[in-house]
């Protein structure tokens, strides 16, 4: 199983959902990055559930870092972060041993495994696992930080409501999003959406959405062309995330729509810097960074655990048969979801930045 992501700063996962505990080794990081734990202590609470839009399994997520910080600094070496898992109740997946869920991992799981994976709450699958990838996120985001490159994602859509776009400067945009708990832009959309959710879940279902995430301050020409463009390493570390289904960047698929004159970015002079009079293009060109700001869009299906039943295959026997999924599951992930894109595009971008300008860049 491939658990890490990243050619000069990488990031590898671990744990199962039900285990002992969860986390993820950050390596290739340069020395002297202040690592604020407090800073990573509200990245971890935007990720936790909470409310009624949430699952109802409660963990603290206290993060541990047991190696790779000196005196509040990074050392250079591998820094590990643990989280515990504490609020587990197994016995809520006894039937998952063999009947697969719909929309999950069981199925293919056992296939690739050999019916040896940990099933308990999806296992090594499970959202659960993205804790990790936050603890480590929370020190690239601050790296990228210091070198004034900014991230902040909202949700755009959720069951139908939408709420506006990112404006053509996202920082003020950036900075409201920053500590946010149910991310939107538009104030007046909020109760809306978690009406939505909270009606799913009262019908014992689920809902989805798009997410929407800027990047301000990444210079141009990180990226390479062809094989490791800007836009396929950043779709790859995002489609490791549960639940995404798709990614665009700038106008993306509405792009097919327009013709060339509509599409083209023409350039422009701004106090001495080249720079684009429009950003359909999402601050790419040819795979590169063109110093506009990066905008992506993605796709998150519904929390596939609803309380119907639902048509399903015993795996010992390959009959027909019903499940109905008992346990704690979210009727949106959504919100949560959005801590988790931020993290994984600033692990993305620090790796990137330290192959175009080397590994310490992130500290000069």
């Amino acid at each position: 199983m491939k658990n890490t992501f990243g050619s000069s700063v990488s990031v590898t996962i671990f744990g199962e959902s039900h285990g002992t505990m969860i986390g993820a080794v950050l390596d290739g990081i340069a020395p002297g990055i202040a690592v604020d734990e407090e800073f990573i202590a509200a990245q971890m609470s935007l990720r936790r559930a909470a409310g009624s839009i949430s699952t109802a399994r409660h963990e603290a997520d206290n993060v541990r870092i047991v190696s790779g910080v000196f005196n509040g600094k990074t050392t250079g070496t591998p820094i590990t972060f643990i989280i515990e898992n504490q609020d587990t109740r197994s016995r809520d997946y006894g039937e998952l041993a063999y009947k697969a869920r719909p929309g999950h991992a069981d199925f293919t799981a056992s296939v690739k495994y050999h019916g040896y994976q940990d099933f308990r709450g999806g296992g090594h699958f499970s959202g659960r696992i993205t804790a990790g990838l936050v603890a480590a996120g929370a020190v690239a985001i601050s790296a990228l930080k210091e070198k004034n490159i900014r991230i902040g994602t909202h949700i755009l859509s959720c069951a139908g409501v939408r709420d506006r776009g990112f404006s053509g400067n996202p920082a003020a945009d950036i900075d409201k999003l920053a500590d946010s708990a149910f991310a939107v832009l538009d104030d007046s959309v909020r109760d809306e959406m978690i009406s939505r959710i909270e009606k799913a879940k009262s019908n014992g279902d689920s809902v989805g959405g798009r997410l929407e995430t800027a990047v301000t301050g990444l210079p141009a020409g990180v990226g390479e062309p062809w094989f490791d463009t800007l836009e396929s390493v950043l779709s790859h570390i995002i489609f490791s995330i549960p639940a995404v289904k798709g990614v665009e960047f700038g106008d993306g698929f509405a792009l097919a729509d327009m013709t060339g004159s509509q599409a083209n970015d023409p350039f422009c002079s701004q106090d001495g810097n080249i720079a684009t009079e429009t950003n359909h293009c999402g601050g790419i060109l040819g795979g590169i960074s063109n110093g506009m700001p990066i905008i992506i869009r993605t796709a998150i299906k519904p929390t596939p655990s609803i309380y119907k039943e639902q048509n399903t295959v015993n795996l010992n026997t390959s009959e027909n048969t019903t499940l109905v999924i008992n346990g704690r599951h979210d009727p949106a992930i959504i919100h949560r979801a959005r801590v988790v894109l931020d993290s994984a595009v600033a692990l993305c971008l620090c790796d990137q930045l330290a192959l175009r300008f080397g590994t310490d860049w992130l500290t000069k």
